[in-house]
């Protein structure tokens, strides 16, 4: 394809600006009209539209534009099989029109070309899709002006160049469908709605109510949407369950965003099993645990001799990916020319394998994860840009621990026992201590921080209880727990006294006597001590 640098640098800008509309704006209409005004400025396009089947009803309707009057956009309506625009959702397929004067399928049906000049004027027409489902359209037009031809240029070389420009636009078009694929289907349910109540019916018009991207949730939070292997209630891992739901029906590439320890491989593993290609393989391969110089081999394998030491041909994990998914953890460590290999990949679905000349295509579904910030990387000229846009089309970014602090007991407990299990130990209960240090440490590490935290106390523990002393060093600081500790060592030792004596009451129900049994006092000592601290027995008797 012939495409200057001009045009190369201008699409990379596009996909910028529709990423960011998407991620910081929440008003679903909004975000649909802004997507369509940036396409005008990048795309030297004409008119654009948003169209949406009504599943009710069969019909095809214009939801967003751009360049039409009010009256041309309610024209817009269009039966399955109709025209182009019904032609692309019937069959799910892109229809490039290369001049509307010479296609009979070309309707006008909104008139808003009668007054245009037609003479190469092209139509692209590109279906937006939910997995398989096909839910609408995004169309645009484009005036394509040859006319600074002199005559010296041959015609084919123009047609080719062209054929080229077309293609170019076919495919921001398409990565663009695939990115507001979810907000248009939050439309599509509004419209399908407001059609059951009344509003929109056969009128032409569609419901233009504010839609924001957390309406229809009690759609989405259903158990079946909640990933088996992810555990979390916070509100922000609801907002997580949903992408995971909606990405995981389509083909599309994902990238997983996060810091370290979030749980951003569990992330990928849900996706991949909750896809159509959940039966196919699952490849797993971080980008940062081995030398630059084996990466490549072991991503898209070798032919024997490639190399010293290569005495067989090896597949790569792109080949035993084929019809599955591969993960790819830490892909900003990836070396630029490993970049350049993953970034034709995703646009060719093809590679070579090192040493190789032979072409494989392969069919594999690309998840990528980080914790750095690619952005920035960009910047300092260490990771593609081009690649960023064509793994950025379904950011998903994991919530910290920090942000989400509801769910520390429920992981606290999950791990409880899963250490029992693993150690051969009965810990059966956290004490309010202990708990208490839980909810107050900032967690750098995320949950993998608090598993190793949980599993050093289950092996630590001897009276099947988690105090406060099993936990590391790191939660018992005044620094990490945000609690700053000004006494001296007595005191110290007397809050953990304290701790142990209330956990032996609530052990005992309250038993003054078995409680001193069990932390080796005497009556007079135990009782001396509860005076001491000032605790009240009774209130733990049933």
């Amino acid at each position: 394809m012939l495409v200057t640098r001009e045009q190369d640098h201008s699409s990379i800008s596009l996909l910028a600006e529709v990423s960011r509309t998407i991620t910081n704006e929440n008003d679903i209409n909004k975000v649909l009209r802004l997507v369509l005004f940036i396409m005008s400025e990048h795309m030297n396009m004409l008119r654009g539209m948003i169209t949406i089947l009504n599943r009710e009803t069969g019909e095809i309707v214009i939801n967003e534009s751009f360049g039409l009057t009010q009256e041309e956009k309610e024209r817009g309506r269009y039966r399955l099989g109709e025209g182009i625009t019904g032609q692309v959702v019937k069959t799910g397929k892109t229809v490039v029109v290369p001049n509307i004067s010479d296609e009979p399928l070309f309707l006008d049906r909104t008139r808003s070309r009668s007054k245009a000049k037609k003479d190469r004027l092209c139509y692209i027409c590109i279906p937006i899709k939910d997995g398989t489902e096909i839910i609408g359209t995004l169309s645009a037009d484009h005036q394509i002006d040859q006319s600074r031809s002199d005559g010296k240029i041959k015609k084919s070389r123009i047609e080719e160049a062209r054929t080229d420009l077309l293609q170019h636009y076919v495919d921001q078009l398409s990565i663009i469908a695939a990115m507001i694929s979810q907000a248009v289907r939050l439309k599509q349910i509004a419209f399908e709605e407001s059609t059951k109540n009344g509003v929109g019916g056969t009128s032409g018009k569609t419901n233009n109510k504010k839609v924001s991207f957390d309406e229809h949730e009690e759609d989405y939070i259903l158990e079946s949407v909640r990933p088996a292997n992810i555990i979390g209630n916070a509100k922000p891992m609801i907002g997580l369950f949903k992408m995971i739901d909606k990405i995981a029906k389509t083909s599309a590439t994902a990238l997983i965003l996060g810091e370290s320890g979030v749980g951003k491989e569990l992330v990928a593993s849900a996706i991949h099993f909750k896809s159509r290609r959940a039966e196919k393989p699952f490849i797993k391969f971080n980008c940062a645990a081995l030398p630059e110089s084996i990466v490549e081999s072991e991503l898209f394998g070798h032919e024997k001799g490639a190399f010293t030491g290569a005495s067989a041909t090896r597949q790569g994990r792109f080949e035993l990916a084929h019809n599955g998914t591969i993960f790819l953890d830490e892909v900003g460590e990836l070396s630029l020319p490993v970049q350049a290999k993953l970034l034709r990949i995703l646009q060719e679905k093809e590679f070579e394998r090192v040493g190789g000349s032979k072409t494989i295509k392969t069919d594999v579904r690309v998840i990528a994860a980080t914790n750095r910030n690619l952005e920035e990387l960009i910047r300092n000229g260490t990771f593609r840009e081009d690649l960023y846009y064509r793994l950025n089309i379904f950011p998903i970014t994991v919530p910290p621990l920090r942000e989400r602090k509801t769910d520390i007991l429920l992981l606290a407990d999950y791990f409880v026992e899963k250490f029992n299990a693993l150690n051969h130990k009965g810990v059966r209960r956290i004490s309010t201590t202990s708990i208490d240090m839980l909810m107050r440490y900032h967690w750098p590490g995320n949950v993998r921080e608090l598993q190793n935290c949980i599993e050093r106390a289950v092996i630590l523990s001897e009276d099947n209880v988690i105090h406060g002393y099993h936990l590391p060093p790191t939660l018992q600081t005044a620094e990490s727990s945000g609690t700053p500790y000004t006494g001296s060592l007595q005191q110290k030792l007397d809050a953990i006294e304290k701790e142990m004596i209330i956990e032996a009451l609530k052990r005992t129900k309250g038993n003054m006597s078995r409680a001193a049994i069990q932390l080796g006092l005497s009556d007079r000592i135990m009782g001396l001590r509860v005076k001491k601290f000032d605790i009240d027995y009774r209130k733990f008797r049933l």
